[in-house]
């Protein structure tokens, strides 16, 4: 709803109506899109009809039919022909409804309350016919909640989307149809401060402010006569301060229920003399768009598993997780009496320890109304904890320690967990208890910070710090359908470019940094890292071609600051493991190898985008530069008497590995000079935030993941083990972070997640084919592994890659989604030591022998469940 692409991308998934079926593809589609359902239903396509088109394409197909107008609603439905040339029944019917596209479709107003409040805004009106459809359409800045007649529209939270809003400013679509009715009707609209307008008074990463809070909305209604009306907002709307008394998207929140309006957002209430007029004099800078980004939602409660009393007075929850979220508690008590709730991840002598969270202040507190059991969470502000350290408040079956004071009492307190609705894409597991655990810390860490943008942690930064986005990107598109999220996340990055090419470290750019903290060349480069990775994994060219000429000017830029095509600044290595402790400036690689690395790396991928889009100039241009790039690296850090890179550390050589900056004859030198230092430090990593990956990468296809196995498997620190060991529930900034204080909620160092999916179940996709239509399949058993289960939802749908030892065989497992092909290496002596679905492959039924390769049997397939059995 709300849709302002005039032309929007279609995609489908199709699912065999017979289980045993192999080889199922499609050879062409027909797209219907209409007006209304009964066109539809009719085999009209008055809007569009893609007549027969001979494709097998199924994802990212692009809308070409009459041109859209605003608010209209549109239905569509699609067949396939197979692979026989039988044509499928159509599918059920879907549909979008197009937003505001026009600024003369927009009647309403900005409107304002006094620069000091955090305001309620309110409007009353009267329909008097049957209500067909309605639309509201909001912006509210920095964050709001929206409420007719009494109930709050929608469950999304922290609405709209973080954005610069000097460019930027979020639009939400919402029917409301259900929630109006004839007579008397109230729209209420609380707003609250967001990334918007960040003060100083408790902890804060920074400071700045956008101007003062806004709110633009424009209800459309559609009477059974068919007859319309609008509601907006305009200088007759009233606002007056909200009960809401403090609220920093830093610092917490403050709530004295005494001050509520009971019925502010419904028909008929009283406006006192707190009730003015709002003022409509101040214009965001922001250009209003629609929402792309999933909206933050309350996706998991957790309970309190344990109560202490730290200290006379003083209780402290713990809710058993750190997550991204806020607490929700129920109290009862005297009116005036004040519940203060301090939140963290650590403890310190029983008490609530905020040193990891950026030191705070960082508080929530609720003043009671004194009416039965209240209930309250905050509206606009979260924070990453685990504990709750309560005061002024006792919990249910506690005993009073001043029986005449009216002590409030807590009948119940949770942890409300909030992220962006994303859908899970993965999933995986094996039969090592720590590789488990560590998938799961990740992955809790990973949504802990996938919020507007993928922010550092939940707590001390709430930055999106970009390095993240493309070390981690892979990792993360593995376990989550991130496709809108990249989008916008692509977006804020070309919005935050600044004319002479360069991307900061963050984006939005809330604050400017100094130095490196706001150029650095492996933060800067997701701008043209991340639409290749949203190329590769979802098949989005539209990325591409919409941030190509932005992608080129971040590579000019670099090639300014380049001497002879090495680059010698940035933030290295960041947070890599050497002899001083708590350092985070790199101690093992050279600066400007990692930097040149990422400039190779970006000019490779220039060169390959230039391909897809056919701009065979670029393409041209930037393999030479690429070449160039390639031998100034080798000539400056290259050691060919030792086959080593700059110090030799981990980050020195896995990186050129891992970028093909290594000549093919020296490359197994090189490996062996990698492996050989893992080992020296007892299988311990000694890279950082921008090495790691690579590393892991490295050995990943060089075919040693017996080594990233003995890494993964240790227990002392630096190593994913030692966090498990120390109780960390999710992964945490340093490798020691469960001792060394540091946050405790970041997924900086996830890299091994991708090695679960890619290393050890094998998924993967042929470099020239997007969207894993054509599928590479090459699991990597390792060490005392029983088993390695794991799936993916591509575009095509779900791959599926199991396998077990058993009775001294490898049983291997694979599903290929219909429309989709893949090659499966299974590890084998030879072909003839295969077999698949209980007989030879020779005589099994769409398996094709290709070749050995590298220890394995490469079999190509068509979709369907394939069942191999190798004598090891």
């Amino acid at each position: 709803m709300g849709i302002d692409v005039l032309d929007p991308r279609f995609g489908w998934v199709l699912e065999s109506t017979d289980p045993k079926a192999r080889g199922q593809r499609q050879t062409a589609y027909q797209i219907l899109a209409a007006t209304s359902k009964d066109n539809l239903n009719a085999g009209r396509g008055d809007l569009w009809d893609s007549g027969k088109v001979q494709s097998d394409r199924s994802a990212q197909i692009t809308y070409s039919g009459k041109r859209l107008r605003s608010g209209q609603k549109c239905y569509w439905k699609v067949r396939v022909w197979d692979e026989r040339g039988r044509v499928s029944s159509w599918s059920e019917t879907a549909g979008w409804e197009m937003g505001l596209l026009k600024s003369a479709d927009w009647k309403a107003a900005w409107i304002s309350a006094p620069a000091a409040w955090l305001p309620l805004m309110r409007k009353e009106f009267i329909l008097d016919q049957e209500v067909r459809s309605a639309r509201i359409y909001i912006c509210g800045l920095g964050q709001y909640e929206l409420r007719i007649n009494g109930a709050k529209i929608g469950n999304q939270v922290l609405a709209p989307g973080w954005t610069d809003y000097r460019q930027t400013c979020f639009l939400n679509a919402f029917d409301v149809t259900q929630a109006l009715r004839s007579g008397g009707n109230a729209i209420g609209v609380a707003l609250g401060n967001g990334m918007y307008n960040v003060t100083r008074e408790r902890y804060a990463k920074f400071t700045g402010s956008f101007g003062p809070l806004v709110l633009i909305l424009q209800l459309n209604v559609t009477f059974g006569d068919g007859s319309t009306r609008q509601i907006v907002s305009d200088g007759t709307w009233k606002c007056a301060p909200a009960a809401t008394t403090f609220s920093s998207i830093y610092g917490g929140e403050d709530y004295d229920a005494r001050s509520e309006q009971p019925g502010w957002d419904r028909p008929g209430f009283s406006e006192d003399a707190r009730w003015q007029p709002a003022s409509h004099k101040w214009l965001p800078w922001g250009v209003l768009k629609a929402q792309i980004n999933p909206p933050i939602k309350v996706k998991k409660i957790f309970k309190c598993v344990r109560v202490t009393e730290a200290k006379p007075g003083t209780y402290v929850y713990d809710l058993g997780q750190n997550f991204s979220g806020w607490p929700r508690i129920a109290v009862r008590g005297p009116a005036g009496a004040r519940v203060s709730m301090k939140p963290a991840e650590i403890l310190k002598d029983g008490l609530a320890d905020q040193s990891t969270m950026g030191g705070g202040p960082i508080s929530f507190s609720y003043t009671l109304k004194g009416r039965g059991t209240e209930v309250w969470h905050p509206r606009f502000s979260y924070t990453g904890f685990r504990y709750v350290q309560v005061e002024g408040a006792r919990p249910a079956g506690a005993s009073d320690a001043s029986p005449t004071s009216g002590t409030p009492v807590v009948d119940r307190l949770e942890g409300q967990m909030v992220h962006a609705d994303v859908e899970t894409a993965g999933s995986f597991s094996c039969s090592n208890a720590l590789f488990n655990r560590t998938h799961e810390i990740i992955n809790w860490a990973i949504l802990s910070n996938t919020q507007s943008v993928f922010t550092d942690c939940p707590h001390r930064e709430k930055l999106d710090w970009l390095e993240e986005t493309h070390l981690m990107g892979p990792a993360i598109m593995f376990n989550y359908d991130v496709a809108a999220l990249y989008a916008k996340v692509i977006r804020d990055m070309g919005e935050a470019q600044r004319p002479n090419g360069l991307v900061p470290d963050i984006a939005p750019e809330y604050t400017v940094f100094p130095g490196s903290f706001r150029d650095a060349p492996a933060w800067g480069s997701a701008y043209v890292i991340d639409p290749w990775f949203a190329y590769k994994t979802y098949g989005d060219r539209r990325v591409l071609r919409q941030h190509f000429a932005g992608m080129k000017r971040y590579a000019e830029y670099l090639m300014r600051q380049a001497d002879g095509g090495i680059l010698a600044y940035g933030l290295g290595d960041w947070g890599d493991v050497g002899p001083l402790k708590r350092h985070w400036a790199p101690q093992n690689t050279p600066v400007a190898l990692t930097a040149t690395a990422i400039f190779y790396y970006d000019v490779a991928i220039l060169s390959k985008v230039a391909q897809v889009l056919g701009a065979k100039e670029d393409e041209r241009r930037y393999r030479r530069i690429a070449e160039e790039i390639w031998r100034a690296f080798n000539k400056t850090f290259f050691n060919s008497q030792t086959n080593q890179y700059a110090t030799g550390s981990q980050t020195s050589n896995g990186m050129p590995l891992a970028l093909g900056l290594v000549q093919p004859e020296r490359e197994p030198a090189v490996v062996e000079n990698l492996v050989r230092d893992i080992r020296a430090h007892g299988y311990h990593t000694t890279s950082g935030d921008v090495g790691h990956r690579f590393v892991l990468l490295a050995l990943t296809q060089a075919g040693r993941s017996d080594v990233v196995f003995e890494m993964t498997r240790q227990t002392t620190s630096p190593s994913y083990g030692y966090q498990v060991e120390h109780g960390a529930t999710t992964l945490t900034e340093a490798w020691d972070g469960p001792t060394s204080g540091n946050s405790q909620n970041h997924f900086m160092l996830g890299h091994v997640e991708e090695w679960f999916y890619a290393g050890l179940a094998g998924i993967g996709a042929d470099a020239n084919s997007p969207g894993f239509q054509k599928i590479i399949l090459r699991p990597q058993v390792v060490g005392d592994l029983e088993y390695v289960r794991a799936s993916y939802n591509s575009a095509c749908g779900v791959i599926k890659s199991e396998w077990e030892i058993k009775d001294d065989q490898l049983e291997l497992m694979v599903a290929i989604p219909v429309n989709a092909t893949a090659e499966v290496h299974v590890p084998a002596k030879s072909a003839e030591t295969v077999t698949e679905n209980s007989q030879p492959v020779g005589r099994s039924r769409q398996v094709k022998f290709l070749r050995m390769e590298k220890g394995c049997a490469v079999f190509g397939v068509g979709s369907g469940l394939y069942r191999f059995v190798s004598r090891r």
